[in-house]
């Protein structure tokens, strides 16, 4: 089965297209990304597997345009890799939020559809560019099933004193405001991946993993379910991240927005675009422009991060406090998977959950899957690649293949 895997922002488009036989045997056949949705300047990169990566500038006024863009690449006579679009099975969407609709991927119908609208005032920066992606297959490949696969749907199994803010009951009743989490596709791909290397069994093992990277949060999974997540209702909430502030006292917003006169859109900038390490450090929300500042001397840069590595050990403590034991703690993401240092200062004070850290394995590792604690260790540390696409290529291939 041909999947393409569509991850539509509100101005670019990421994709994948995989053949999938099984969850374990797969081929990329091309990624890409088109960006600059809307604008006379959009551009289109195209890698093929095998062949000659292409990219393009050229007006991309909307999603419908950007994706025939996508679709014309696969087929071209130099650089696509289908002989003809029809070769597409199914295509496969990230949509972000799923509400309390949604506690799996789903089969995209009328209804689904209508969930995902719903959804919007929840997501109103992404829900609305995953339904135009979804629309626009309609129109480009009438007929092909689609398939939503939902940030939030993992983080379902939540209970109720995980989830619930202590705000008036009314207002979840009302306003379904509550705890919902993200990253649940890359949480749950990473803990499955590091229980099948390990020779654990997933739906028995409990485990905290950690998505580190511009965006960042850590899940307690206890025997194969979310029973609890550092974001909230919004991505904003929990860990300190790359320009967003994490958890705040509340009352610091009121203290500011009256001390710089900001309204609500200032207050929203604030947080999730002007604070984090970005904000701490003064000049960027990349680690690695950090670790460069910091050998300079820069003591904000150290400060920076100083505290996201502290977040990150705070909550993974709450959350192995959730579960009340821990069996493998695990590292994914761009930071996560590449930050060699920001391991070593989370991991350097996790013994009292009995998990011994092994630095040499830590060292200079990027991009592996490999365990680093010691071999007498009760409590593994790992690092894991995740790969979210793939996750929607299996769910959509599952979800259709059933159908079919």
């Amino acid at each position: 089965m041909v999947v393409l895997v569509l991850n539509c922002g509100s101005s670019s488009i990421k994709y994948q297209v995989l053949k999938m036989e099984t969850a374990e045997q797969y081929a990329l056949l091309a990624k890409g990304a088109v960006e600059r949705v809307g604008f006379t300047d959009g551009t289109i990169k195209h890698k093929p597997e095998g062949k000659t990566a292409y990219s393009a500038v050229t007006g991309i006024p909307d999603h419908t345009v950007g994706i025939n863009l996508i679709l014309d690449a696969l087929v071209h006579p130099e650089h696509g890799v289908l002989s003809n679009i029809k070769e597409i099975n199914a295509v496969g969407h990230r949509v972000v939020h799923g509400g309390e609709f949604f506690v799996e991927s789903a089969l995209i119908n009328a209804e689904v559809k209508s969930a995902i609208e719903k959804c919007i005032e929840l997501a109103p920066l992404h829900n609305p560019a995953n339904l135009r992606g979804i629309l626009s297959m309609e129109t480009l490949l009438p007929g092909v099933p689609q398939v939503a696969v939902f940030d939030t749907s993992f983080h379902q199994t939540m209970p109720k004193p995980a989830y619930l803010y202590a705000l008036p009951y009314r207002y979840y009743e009302q306003y379904r405001i509550r705890r919902y989490g993200f990253h649940g596709t890359s949480h749950r791909y990473v803990a499955q991946k590091a229980c099948k290397i390990l020779g654990l069994d997933f739906n028995k093992t409990n485990i905290v993993t950690c998505h580190l990277g511009n965006g960042a949060s850590i899940t307690a999974i206890k025997q194969g379910k979310s029973v609890d997540t550092s974001m909230g209702f919004t991505p904003v909430d929990g860990l300190i991240m790359g320009t967003r502030s994490g958890t705040i006292d509340p009352g610091v917003l009121f203290y500011v927005a009256e001390k710089e006169q900001l309204n609500l859109n200032g207050l929203n900038n604030l947080i999730n675009k002007e604070s984090g390490v970005y904000g701490i450090s003064g000049q960027s929300s990349d680690m690695r422009d950090l670790e460069i500042a910091e050998e300079k001397g820069d003591e904000k840069a150290t400060l920076a991060r100083e505290m996201f590595i502290y977040s990150v050990r705070k909550f993974i403590g709450s959350h192995v406090a959730a579960m009340g034991s821990v069996d493998l703690i695990i590292f994914t993401g761009g930071v996560g998977e590449n930050d060699d240092l920001v391991r070593a200062g989370v991991c350097a004070n996790l013994q009292y959950v009995g998990a011994e850290f092994d630095a040499a394995a830590n060292k200079g590792l990027r991009g592996k899957d490999q365990l680093i604690s010691t071999p007498n260790s009760k409590v593994k540390l790992m690092t894991i690649t995740t790969n979210e696409e793939l996750v929607i290529a299996v769910d959509t291939m599952n979800i259709v293949g059933k159908k079919g």
